[in-house]
This record gives C-alpha cells, structure tokens and sequence, in this order.
C-alpha cells in the first residue's frame, strides 16, 4: 500500500499510516500544481486532496481501479475548478 514521501512530493512505498493528511503546507504540493495556481487555489486544492486521501482511503470506495492518489488528485484539482477557470493566458483565475 503506498504511503507518502513528503520529500520528493510523491506518494510511493512507505507506512500508509505514517501521514494521515499528505500535504501539510503548500510548498509540499506537486510542482505542477505549485507552479500553476495562486495561493488561494493551492490551498483549496491541499485541503481537497487531504480530504479525500482520507475518504478514499478504502478501494471499495473509489471508481474503476483508480488508486488513492488517483482519485485525491482528481477531487482536489475539481475542487479548484469549482472556484477557478484556467485562462487564456494559461493561468488560473478565480471565476
């Protein structure tokens, strides 16, 4: 069962019960999320992807065979896009 590697920002082979929420500050978030988003939706999408890190934690729960990062990263990056709208400058603004 993966667990999360706070140091590389990935989750991969540790003790799933070590971090109970993966990401605890923003700079902890993936490059492709840091890099794009402005704070406010950084830390929309943190909360999200925590959220459902711990919802889904049970396979039984998640669509298809979609893994646990799978899914929390689905949910979080929806939860950006219920606030935020990637414009034409490539950027995300808030709606």
């Amino acid at each position: 069962m993966p667990g999360f590697h706070r140091d590389r920002g990935t989750l991969g082979p540790t003790n799933p019960q070590e971090h109970d929420m993966p990401y605890d500050r923003v700079s902890e978030l993936p490059d492709s999320v840091r890099d794009h988003l402005p704070e406010h939706a950084k830390e929309i999408y943190k909360e999200a992807f925590n959220s459902a890190w711990k919802q889904y934690k049970d396979p039984d729960d998640r669509r298809g065979d979609a893994t646990r990062e799978e899914t929390a990263h689905k949910v979080a990056w929806a939860a950006v896009k219920d606030k935020y709208q990637k414009g034409d400058d490539g950027d995300w603004h808030a709606k």
